[in-house]
């Protein structure tokens, strides 16, 4: 399977090895597949990390923020920040990485009682809105429908990987959007992770891909979490387990990368759990819809809300392990510095 291979069914490859566009190819013919500047919204720890990789390669970077006392902080990462979303409404393409459906569709809609315009009724017809953010597939629908009505393009393409593997440019990329507008972005999705995945045509469908894969990390920790406190709880070391299990029948990225971190009790920041919490809530909306009862999920979201109701909302959602150590009697320390 090539890089940017399809992998979906319903994602059939042309002779060329990019998905059959819905409106033609015509129209881009001349076209460069990167853009001159790249407007971006969402400059939290994955957004930001993300931004400075595309302006170390030689991007022009727009980025707007909303407050002033972050312009230092992202002009030194060689950005161009900016408080007016209305420089970001001449670029080609502009990123979104931003943290739930409100913030996006806020940023897309517009809001009028603050004077906010968005970038549905801003950007030229053509233009791209290249979003990379979690959201529910509903929202997903909702905003290419609006950018669709005003002439312009809109790709999904959610990420699997945490701000470590954003700075490494190693993360993956779930993507989904017209062919066309996904072969005029895929430079810029090569310049952010190591491999992207084209999921179909419909764009709610790769945040659905995300959501779902989200929530069988989430319910490999919740597993990890479990078995280690057994294995304290027994009076053992659980290092030597978790190294036979991935060495083993459990030897994927979560399991390897989570379990050694879980066994240290390191729980610093990374994907906190209120967002988590999010992702879960949207993931059993979509099943809920589907008719399909996920119980484990339900397990999940009922530990985020304990340990957020415990003060851990600041910790990565390893400490997940924390909570089952906790419910087992065990008394941990959280530890809020890298491992």
């Amino acid at each position: 399977m090539s890089k940017h291979q399809p992998i979906f069914p319903l994602a059939v490859a042309s002779s060329s090895g990019n998905l059959p566009s819905e409106r033609g190819d015509a129209g881009l013919a001349g076209v460069q597949s990167g853009v001159d500047e790249i407007g971006f919204v969402g400059l939290g720890h994955m957004g930001t990390a993300m931004a400075a990789n595309l302006a170390a390669s030689g991007r022009r970077v727009i980025a707007y923020v909303r407050r002033l006392d972050q312009i230092g902080r992202l002009e030194a990462l060689g950005l161009r920040p900016t408080t007016d979303i209305g420089d970001l409404l001449d670029c080609k393409i502009v990123i979104s990485m931003l943290p739930d459906d409100d913030a996006v569709r806020e940023i897309v809609l517009g809001r009028r009682d603050i004077g906010l315009d968005g970038l549905a009724a801003g950007l030229m017809p053509g233009a791209i809105h290249l979003s990379m953010s979690t959201i529910s597939t509903a929202a997903a629908s909702l905003l290419a429908s609006e950018h669709a009505r005003n002439g312009q393009g809109y790709v999904a393409a959610p990420v699997f990987g945490n701000p470590d593997a954003a700075k490494a440019r190693q993360l993956f990329i779930i993507a989904a959007g017209r062919s066309a507008d996904v072969a005029r972005c895929q430079p810029i999705l090569d310049n952010l992770g190591q491999r992207t995945f084209v999921v179909g045509a419909d764009p709610q469908d790769a945040n659905l891909v995300k959501l779902l894969g989200n929530m069988m990390s989430a319910t490999a920790l919740e597993m990890l979490g479990e078995v280690v406190a057994v294995v304290r709880k027994r009076g053992l070391d659980p290092q030597p387990f978790v190294d036979i299990m991935t060495a083993t029948m459990f030897s994927g990225r979560a399991h390897k990368i989570y379990g050694d971190r879980i066994v240290r009790q390191t729980y610093a920041p990374g994907f906190v759990l209120p967002l988590v919490l999010k992702d879960v809530r949207l993931a059993l909306a979509e099943a809920e819809k589907a008719g399909v009862p996920m119980p484990s999920v339900g397990v999940v979201r009922d530990r985020l809300i304990t340990g957020i109701s415990r003060g851990y909302g600041d910790l990565d959602w390893t400490a997940l392990a924390l909570i089952a150590e906790e419910e087992a009697g065990l008394c941990a320390i959280p530890s809020r510095n890298p491992g």
